[in-house]
């Protein structure tokens, strides 16, 4: 099993907490790899979770994990350095069920690979989606081989 990229000095945040009740439902459940405890957002159209890594990441791979029924339709991963604006990456259509889910592998989309290994922010954007379990994202550091997974 891979280690967490996760550390005190990532920041994340998120569109909404379930009626405000951050001891019960917020961001912090989706890191702390218990299957008993969530981040729920707060009903709405489009949420969004934003993750703010020390040092620049480069996406391999995003896992995700909804609670059945409440999975977004249409989601969009974004990212950039620190201080720019977002840029796409790729869409991805997630499966309405409680499963872990792998929504790409390896992104390639930019002909050069320096692009993409300089973001340090990461926008996850979730299409109509009311509840969310877990999020898990594999990510490959800057300069290394080793591939670690976000918990």
């Amino acid at each position: 099993m891979a280690e967490s990229l996760i550390c005190n000095n990532t920041q994340s945040r998120v569109s909404s907490v379930l009626n405000r009740a951050v001891k019960q439902f917020g961001k912090k459940f989706m890191f702390d790899s218990d299957e008993e405890t969530c981040w729920n957002s707060d009903q709405g159209e489009s949420q969004w979770v934003v993750l703010e890594f020390p040092q620049p990441v480069k996406v391999s791979e995003l896992r995700l994990q909804f609670q059945g029924g409440f999975s977004g339709k249409s989601c969009k991963l974004q990212g950039s350095a620190k201080e720019e604006d977002l840029k796409h990456i790729v869409d991805f259509y997630p499966e309405d069920n409680n499963c872990l889910q792998i929504s790409f592998q390896t992104v390639q989309y930019y002909s050069s690979p320096s692009v993409i290994t300089t973001f340090c922010h990461f926008c996850i954007r979730l299409d109509k989606c009311m509840y969310i379990v877990t999020i898990f994202s594999q990510i490959e550091l800057l300069h290394s081989q080793l591939t670690l997974l976000v918990q």
